[in-house]
């Protein structure tokens, strides 16, 4: 299995922040590649997800498996660009649905294999809407206790990551 790991980064985050370095350490054990393209000079989401979608990689054959990772921002343009890509799984932290300026609120996973991380004291993004979209589409959703940000659980990031990569369908 060649897997492919596409990191999307949040609004007002970097490529390679502190989530995004910790999470593909997880996914280097598993023997993946792991890209996250700089989408930081881009406001619009639907920009982002065309740049997300231009990413050589996401075409080449040898890569069996992909996964998308976003956070915030990044975990929507994630969910729309997944349409496209129709990935082997979703790996989303604080995901940015229910964004009432954003094109769609609630954009339909292209993928079954969708785990959602999330935390109670999200003071960005509704709880609630990442409720919804969970029920609605029928995710895994971890509720953890956290902020936005989600950086003092890094470690139960890394291993719900983990998991998440061995149960890969």
């Amino acid at each position: 299995m060649s897997l492919l790991v596409v990191f999307a980064h949040g609004k007002d985050s970097t490529p390679w922040g502190t989530k995004i370095t910790h999470l593909a350490a997880i996914a280097k054990k598993h023997g993946a590649l792991s890209l996250s393209p700089d989408h930081s000079s881009m406001d619009n989401p639907d920009s982002r997800i065309k740049h997300l979608l231009s990413i050589p990689e996401l075409k080449d054959p040898k890569y069996s498996k992909i996964v998308l990772v976003g956070s915030s921002m990044g975990g929507y343009v994630s969910c729309v660009a997944s349409q496209t890509i129709k990935p082997t799984g979703m790996f989303l932290l604080a995901p940015a649905f229910g964004i009432t300026w954003y094109p769609v609120q609630y954009p339909e996973p292209g993928c079954t294999n969708v785990e959602i991380v999330m935390g109670w004291q999200d003071e960005t993004i509704s709880v609630q809407n990442v409720v919804d979209f969970g029920a609605k589409y029928k995710t895994k959703l971890h509720l953890l206790n956290s902020d936005h940000r989600l950086q003092n659980i890094i470690p139960e990031l890394e291993i719900l990551f983990d998991n998440f990569l061995i149960n890969l369908k």
